[in-house]
């Protein structure tokens, strides 16, 4: 195959041919005459876009997630459950049993005592469904050597022993655990061509060499077939050829917030080094120390706000004046809503995951997955962004309600601008590309991954027919 011709494709309205020769979009038209050793696959009148881009989400996390046993709502619901996929579930290489997804809804608020209860014969570490805290049982603990770990993520009771838990501790885990290398990417990769996503942007803190060698390694092998950035690159690392450096992640952590001159002097070095900042903010008082610590340093051109789960009304005017861009996931009202309309003050509920009023104010917006943490299906969170409808029905924040047209946007404006003007198929443009089924206003009807007919990304065919 020396290309690919698309014909009879909905383009911006228009019916037309769309010709891609190399890794971009060259020719459009209609009635294009095929070209020698071309491929040719018929649109049928299917909506053409430009491949999504996930603004949001972690790689190996995700990776990790589909080969680890899931231990919360809604595949598990209370303790007797939790224990019975506990005892039936497989063990890694060396013993270990992974599980995630835990909340505690399923058996209440878990530490290594109680995870001992419901397994201790082998080693078992399960993560919170929030990403932020892993809990061992004591297997587990003897194994990493968890009383003499020097790690600040380390819980430990007034006795200073340590109760199981770990908040943020991922990178000292990983170091202490069997070597065993990242979670190969080539399935992740099939799954997000499937559902029309040909660029993503990894979100993942502090990733080490190991893990970016191994994201580089799965594009240049095609595995991850796509396009890739990084927020997680360390300040002065240079990425090899292949993803694309971001703006610098900081997390402002649920578990304890950093001192405001330590916060500042964190922004300022990232803006020193020519990058913008991407800040994990999901609390009303991380929000407010943050756009304090903006006022002090200034704001650089493409500064983001991650998630920003509680946004209070009196400071969306503030948002905008500093020109921040605000990447946000509407998916965990879906997934999650029950628990948050149950945990959070019912003043606060229509600051949940705020959009409408944000872009009414001039935010740049662009809903996300948070992947493994949130539902990978954009086309589900766009669903979620128009509904805002909980599990159980509940309607969370209706004012906060977008059109599908508008989530959708998020998707399709470029990776490196976030909520900004979507892009638009024209001859020169990189093919990257989603087929649909079916027009695009049946697609914004009922947002689905069953619409999604074909992907190109760079020229290539990756899923489809």
């Amino acid at each position: 195959m020396t290309g690919l011709l698309l014909r009879d494709a909905a383009v911006d309205g228009a019916r037309v041919d769309v010709r891609v020769a190399g890794t971009a979009v060259a020719e459009m038209g209609p009635a294009l005459a095929r070209a020698p050793g071309e491929a040719v696959l018929d649109a049928r009148g299917g909506a053409l876009l430009p491949g999504l881009c996930d603004h949001h989400l972690h790689l190996h996390a995700l990776a990790a997630h589909h080969r680890s046993v899931p231990c919360g709502p809604p595949e598990v619901a209370n303790r007797a459950e939790l224990a019975e996929v506990l005892a039936r579930a497989r063990p890694d290489e060396h013993g270990w049993i992974r599980a995630v997804g835990y909340h505690e809804s399923v058996a209440g608020p878990l530490d290594g005592a109680a995870l001992d209860r419901l397994h201790s014969a082998r080693p078992v570490r399960v993560q919170h469904r929030s990403g932020a805290l892993w809990v061992v049982n004591r297997a587990a603990a003897r194994t990493l050597g968890l009383a003499a770990g020097d790690c600040p993520g380390i819980e430990r009771d007034d006795a200073g022993r340590p109760t199981g838990r770990l908040w943020r501790a991922d990178g000292w885990l990983r170091e202490r655990l069997a070597p065993s290398g990242p979670p190969d990417l080539a399935e992740i990769g099939t799954r997000l061509a499937r559902l029309g996503i040909t660029s993503v942007t990894d979100a993942t803190p502090d990733l080490d060499a190991t893990a970016i060698r191994a994201i580089t390694d799965a594009m240049g092998a095609c595995s991850l077939p796509q396009r890739v950035r990084l927020l997680g690159v360390p300040l002065g690392h240079r990425v090899p050829a292949g993803p694309r450096t971001g703006p610098h992640k900081i997390v402002l952590a649920d578990s304890g917030l950093p001192p405001f001159v330590e916060l500042t002097e964190r922004i300022r070095a990232a803006h020193g080094a020519g990058r913008s900042v991407a800040v994990h903010c999901v609390t009303r008082t991380a929000l407010v120390l943050l756009l304090a610590a903006f006022a002090e340093t200034g704001t650089r051109s493409g500064d983001r706000v991650e998630h920003a789960a509680l946004v209070p009304a009196e400071l969306v005017p503030r948002i905008a004046e500093l020109g921040l861009r605000v990447v946000t996931q509407p998916g965990f009202l879906a997934h999650r809503g029950d628990d948050y309309l149950r945990e959070v003050p019912g003043d606060e509920h229509p600051d949940l995951y705020r959009m409408r009023s944000l872009i009414g104010a001039g935010v740049q917006v662009a809903a996300s997955s948070d992947a493994p943490y949130g539902p990978h299906d954009p086309w589900r969170v766009i669903a979620a962004a128009v509904r805002r409808r909980t599990p159980a029905g509940r309607i969370a924040g209706p004012a906060e309600r977008v059109d599908a047209g508008r989530a959708l946007a998020g998707y399709l404006s470029a990776p490196d601008d976030p909520g900004g003007p979507v892009r638009r198929i024209r001859t020169g443009t990189p093919a990257d590309l989603v087929l649909l089924r079916g027009p695009l206003a049946e697609a914004l009807a009922t947002p689905s991954a069953d619409l999604v007919r074909a992907t190109v990304i760079g020229g290539r065919l990756v899923s489809g027919s």
